[in-house]
């Protein structure tokens, strides 16, 4: 009997210390860089991994929209007069400036060529332009917003050449040729200001106020949807801003116009069905509503 509860034991000690080691979850920690726009100042404010402000820049007009470049650069549109789309480094020097002569810009991108892409409201149309900040290509955008200020938010330039644009006054996400033809769209999206494709065909879109943020296939058909439903006590306001990040989960910019006080900021949602908020930040003594929101690195 000794001999066998020995053996036993022994079995019970080699099979557990066969099982790996399970360690609690590590938290979510992410560098931030956003603007601060509506109550508060425009501004860009950046933050280290803990939540602590370690860079803050005023730009000359208003900025709503803006790409971090792997260099640590910041490319954003300017809305004022004049009006275009400036490149400056962490420590506020301009390197790129494309002057518009447009009515008003937002929305920009940084291609692979090294071009800029830029959201021209007055007319709507994307603009391409060389390190140079001279026109390689001009691609009309449809819409049937006449003033000018509403027009066009976001921009991408996607892998077959075509434009996929998010036009907040008429609620429409459309990709366009290079001449301008519509080949695809999806309409009644409320104040929408980003759409990005996926690789699998389909296409996110930021609804604005109508607080979710959809993914749609070609045929236009809801296939992931995340609102104020799924969370109800962040106080989403204005879906206004998304990121895919590297763990394939999705950083949403919740822009707190009219409701300001109370609620993430930022919040990181899987993209899966569970649609569960794995990390948020909220800082309502740092800031009133932020527009764009990035993680720094992704």
């Amino acid at each position: 009997m000794h001999f066998t509860r020995l053996l036993i034991a022994i079995l019970a000690f080699a099979l557990s210390s066969d099982r790996p080691t399970v360690a609690a979850d590590a938290p979510i920690k992410h560098r931030l860089l956003f603007t601060e726009y509506g109550k508060g100042p425009n501004r860009f404010i950046e933050l280290d991994a803990e939540g602590k402000k370690v860079w803050e820049f005023n730009p000359p007009s208003t900025t709503v929209i803006f790409q971090a470049l792997p260099n640590g650069n910041i490319l954003s549109g300017y809305g004022g007069t004049p009006t275009g789309v400036r490149e400056i480094t962490s420590r506020g020097e301009t390197v790129f400036d494309y002057v518009s002569k447009s009515h008003q810009v937002f929305g920009c991108e940084r291609l692979a060529n090294g071009n800029t892409l830029v959201a021209e409201q007055g007319p709507c149309q994307a603009v391409e332009v060389n390190p140079q900040g001279q026109i390689v290509h001009v691609t009309p955008l449809t819409t049937t917003v006449e003033g000018f200020h509403l027009q066009v938010r976001n921009v991408h330039k996607l892998a077959n050449g075509n434009i996929l644009a998010a036009h907040e006054g008429e609620g429409a996400v459309r990709e366009v040729d290079p001449s301008g033809k519509v080949v695809w769209e999806y309409t009644g999206v409320t104040n929408t200001g980003d759409a990005q494709r996926l690789p699998n065909g389909n296409t996110l879109i930021c609804c604005g106020t109508q607080k979710r943020l959809i993914e749609v296939t070609r045929d236009k058909q809801i296939v992931w949807e995340f609102s104020d439903k799924d969370a109800p006590d962040l106080n989403i306001t204005w879906i206004s801003s998304l990121q895919q990040l590297k763990n394939g989960n999705l950083l949403i910019g919740n822009f707190m116009r009219g409701k300001e006080g109370q609620g993430a900021h930022a919040i990181e949602v899987t993209h899966d069905k569970k649609k569960r908020v794995v990390w948020k930040w909220e800082n309502h003594t740092l800031i009133q509503s932020l527009t764009t929101v990035r993680a720094i690195g992704e």
